[in-house]
């Protein structure tokens, strides 16, 4: 199914949500479309063109820039790529670990926890990477860049459709 870039009230970019969470708020009345795909999706009472670029009617403002820690944003940092064996891969194949276990005392937050592939997570089990012979290739740390920007390179080819609204192109 085709995503859809949200932008702010300033056509900032802010991050890619799915079809029908567009089509939601659209029917709200918080968005506006701006660019559409050529599929139509159809209701009991109405058919419209899929969103591919809609616009917050009013402004969001952030208070601060702190990077949500989540899940997919230690994928995006760490580039989808283990940190034990770098080897790069799809989402449902990676799971993330505890740099120093949380059974040694190690927290879950950015500092601690890396991207890893199965094979090297069983490998590594509940000891520290030193303990396991296993070396990090970068070491964890806090995001400086914003990740929800970063979501449409894991799409592949961005959309024609959202490249007049994004600060860079990709190819």
């Amino acid at each position: 199914m085709e995503s859809v870039l949200l932008l702010n009230a300033s056509y900032e970019p802010l991050r890619v949500i799915s079809w029908k969470r567009a089509v939601a708020l659209l029917t709200l009345g918080k968005v506006e479309v701006l660019e559409t795909y050529e599929r139509e999706v159809r209701s009991v009472t109405f058919a419209i063109r899929l969103p591919a670029v809609v616009r917050l009617v009013h402004l969001v403002r952030f208070r601060n820039h702190t990077i949500r820690f989540s899940r997919q944003n230690i994928y995006l940092r760490d580039k989808y790529q283990c940190q034990y064996c770098a080897r790069t891969m799809d989402g449902c194949d990676l799971t993330y670990d505890h740099v120093v276990p949380k059974s040694m005392g190690g927290k879950t937050a950015w500092e601690n926890i890396v991207t890893c592939c199965l094979p090297c997570n069983k490998k590594k089990g509940g000891r520290t990477p030193a303990q396991a012979r296993m070396h990090l290739i970068r070491k964890a740390r806090r995001p400086s860049w914003h990740p929800m920007l970063m979501i449409t390179l894991r799409i592949g080819k961005t959309p024609e459709t959202w490249q007049d609204y994004l600060f860079w192109h990709s190819s």
